[in-house]
């Protein structure tokens, strides 16, 4: 399906990632090679595809889409390179992190790096109301991974407070790059408006599948390993649905894995217990109410799209808020 909604943008998509290898250049070899390293991993654009689409889907005939999809991927990009050492991650994209490869003063150094460079890019494009939205968004990402920091091995988490993470952290960037391309088409207050939700509905149902993957995807097909949400002590909605439905067995096994206690066990019995937290959640239904809630964010951001001309561009997002529910990585 992917590959469909690429095809749409595909020469678009192809300028964005020459711009982006074109934009990576620096005097300092080690900013360069840590750079290309992890933008070279691949991974699926989404977030610059979106900004692409929404341009699209409102007549944009200009060339700067292609300017504002990498700034939103540089920004996505140096959030990576920050996440992986404050979560001492060592996989992405079935490869090391750039942390594991090099060290983590020169991941959160180079992530600084390819910060300040999607601003350099900013300025280029020249429109304030952009620059004001994507300066407040990585401001509203700075404040999300500290949330998300704050409830690290927090056992009481709630539902709310989850949701309010991952609306931080995550679906922000989606929302921003999708209000973005709305804004830079010259599109009506309206269209804006209808954008913007699009690409925060459509981020949170990313991030809540992303949630249910750690615990049913395949560590080959998504490149990390299955269970690092729960070995990092991250208590997310399908933990925190199984504490809440299970029995308080099974409440107090959860609570003692989100709190750290099996961070000292050796491999295999941390391997069984990954197991049977896994059963637990399982058998509590928490995947399915956690896929749920996804498709329910994924249903508002394609009945907003009725609203908008039917187009290629248009069929492109509808198809993109599917995605987001039935992606395998």
């Amino acid at each position: 399906m992917y590959k469909n909604i690429r095809a749409v943008v595909s020469a678009d998509f192809d300028a964005v990632n020459q711009f982006i290898i074109d934009q990576l250049y620096s005097d300092v070899a080690l900013v360069e090679s840590i750079g290309h390293y992890i933008i070279d991993a691949g991974g699926k654009r989404m977030r610059p595809v979106l900004v692409l689409l929404s341009a699209k889907s409102c007549d944009y005939q200009g060339d700067q889409h292609i300017s504002l999809a990498a700034v939103i991927e540089f920004i996505h990009t140096a959030t990576l390179l920050h996440d992986d050492v404050v979560d001492m991650s060592s996989m992405r994209r079935g490869r090391p992190t750039a942390n594991e490869q090099w060290s983590n003063p020169s991941s959160v150094l180079v992530g600084d790096f390819i910060y300040s460079r999607a601003f350099q890019v900013l300025v280029s494009i020249g429109n304030m109301d952009i620059m004001r939205i994507i300066a407040d968004t990585t401001n509203r990402i700075a404040e999300g991974e500290v949330l998300q920091l704050i409830n690290k091995n927090n056992s009481a988490a709630t539902q709310e407070g989850y949701m309010n993470v991952i609306r931080h952290k995550t679906a922000i960037l989606f929302q921003a790059a999708a209000e973005c391309g709305a804004i830079l088409a010259g599109a009506s207050a309206q269209q804006q408006q209808i954008l913007r939700d699009v690409g925060m509905h459509i981020g949170m149902a990313f991030q809540l599948i992303d949630d249910v993957l750690d615990y049913e995807g395949d560590a080959a097909t998504m490149g990390k390993n299955i269970g690092d949400d729960l070995a990092e002590g991250k208590p997310t909605l399908p933990l925190i649905h199984a504490m809440r439905t299970g029995t308080k067995e099974e409440a107090d096994l959860l609570k003692r894995c989100i709190e750290g206690a099996a961070q000292d066990m050796d491999a295999e019995l941390a391997q069984q217990q990954l197991t049977d937290v896994i059963a637990i959640i399982k058998r509590s239904g928490s995947l399915d109410y956690t896929r749920d809630l996804a498709l329910a964010e994924s249903d508002k951001a394609i009945a907003l799209l009725a609203n908008l001309d039917d187009s290629p561009f248009r069929q492109a997002l509808i198809d993109m808020a599917n995605l987001a529910v039935k992606r395998a990585s």
